[in-house]
């Protein structure tokens, strides 16, 4: 075999181990517990939860996994497996009024990595892992 042949499979080899490991990473499965509640916590929780503003304007409870999926008094906002009309994710992304894109005010708005995993995780079901 030639060494620009045994060259080329070298690195074609290679691009697809590197294929592989991204298409491993993409379909893993994102954890609640994990991946989820720290950024519910990091960017929602202060405000939606029993006295704060966002609890007593929507009912929308953020303190566990049962009450995130309860939704609010308008009713849920978790599809799980449906994050294009999954309230959370609309408000999150920004897909609504922007009077009501979540977070509100001078909040710091959640990364593109963070909406990513919200809505990977809605995609993978919602599941309490």
């Amino acid at each position: 075999m030639s060494t620009s042949r045994v060259l080329w499979l070298g690195v074609a080899t290679l691009a697809l181990a590197a294929g592989a490991g991204c298409a491993r990473k993409h379909h893993q499965e994102t954890s609640y517990q994990k991946d989820v509640a720290p950024i519910l916590a990091k960017h929602c929780a202060s405000c939606h939860v029993p006295g704060q503003p966002g609890y007593v304007a929507s009912g929308f409870d953020l303190q566990g996994y049962d009450s995130l999926m309860k939704g609010t008094k308008f009713g849920p906002v978790v599809l799980p497996g449906d994050p294009m009309t999954s309230v959370l994710v609309m408000l999150i992304e920004g897909r609504v009024d922007p009077s009501i894109k979540m977070p509100h005010g001078g909040a710091n708005p959640l990364t593109e990595d963070e909406i990513k995993t919200i809505r990977r995780w809605v995609k993978q079901g919602a599941k309490n892992n």
